[in-house]
């Protein structure tokens, strides 16, 4: 499948990651505003097609959302198999995601920008009941999802055994839990799952983790946070 990418910095990730993969880029007007001038530097040194298209007219740029600007067309990552993506030396240090029916392609796409940030190992995404790993995803990770292996699996607390028989422990995250994420102890290879926007893990989830924790402390009117922020806190703890 070939994506729309529309943040110049994910073009740039793509063309240092795998420029075989970036078909083309579009420049309306032949302008190259702000990292696009990068963006072209690096299709002509990979030989990448360079459309120069025309400036859209205002009107019709409105009736196409906005879409007027530049923008590549990139190949979609492939992922990998899970034994690749948990596959790990010793028994400490470490840390993978998972992410359980999230459907925001906005925090998706947050969390692979987090994750690339802190050195994640690894993220495990379900195919059902959750967002794809759309262009809004790739745009928003802002190269993330080009630094971050993953793994696409139909079955979540299957990946989660698979995750224990590697080695690895897997640790929940819930605003009801009673452990604080700075008790969780960092001398552990974990697995963090993430929950669904509205609903959070799933039980089943739930039964399959070794540890659940949650962020404190909470304001009183405030008790919860989105959950791409809470991603950013969390990995950030366990990754120190």
């Amino acid at each position: 499948m070939t994506l729309a990418l529309r943040n110049p910095h994910a073009v740039l990730a793509a063309f240092q990651s795998r420029p075989a993969d970036v078909f083309s880029v579009r420049l309306p007007g032949g302008r190259a505003p702000g990292g696009w001038e990068r963006v072209a530097a690096a299709a002509k040194q990979w030989d990448t097609p360079i459309v120069e298209s025309e400036r859209a007219d205002p009107r019709r740029r409105e009736r196409e959302g906005g879409r007027a600007g530049p923008e590549a067309s990139v190949k979609e990552r492939a992922p990998i198999a899970l034994d690749a993506l948990y596959r790990h030396e010793g028994t400490s240090g470490g840390l993978w995601l998972a992410l359980d029916s999230l459907q925001d392609p906005h925090n998706v796409g947050s969390i692979f920008r987090s994750a690339a940030f802190f050195g994640v190992r690894g993220i495990v995404m379900t195919s059902d009941r959750a967002a794809p790993l759309s262009a809004v995803v790739y745009d928003v990770a802002s190269g993330g999802v080009e630094a971050v292996p993953f793994a696409v699996e139909t079955n979540l607390r299957r990946a989660l055994e698979a995750a224990k028989a590697a080695g690895l422990w897997i640790l929940g995250s819930s605003e009801h839990a009673t452990k604080n994420i700075e008790d969780i102890p960092r001398d552990r290879p974990w697995l963090l799952v993430l929950g669904n926007e509205e609903e959070g893990l799933r039980r089943l989830t739930l039964e399959t983790c070794d540890e659940v924790c949650q962020i404190a402390p909470k304001a009183e009117d405030v008790t919860s946070l989105n959950v791409s922020v809470a991603a950013g806190i969390l990995i950030a703890t366990l990754s120190r």
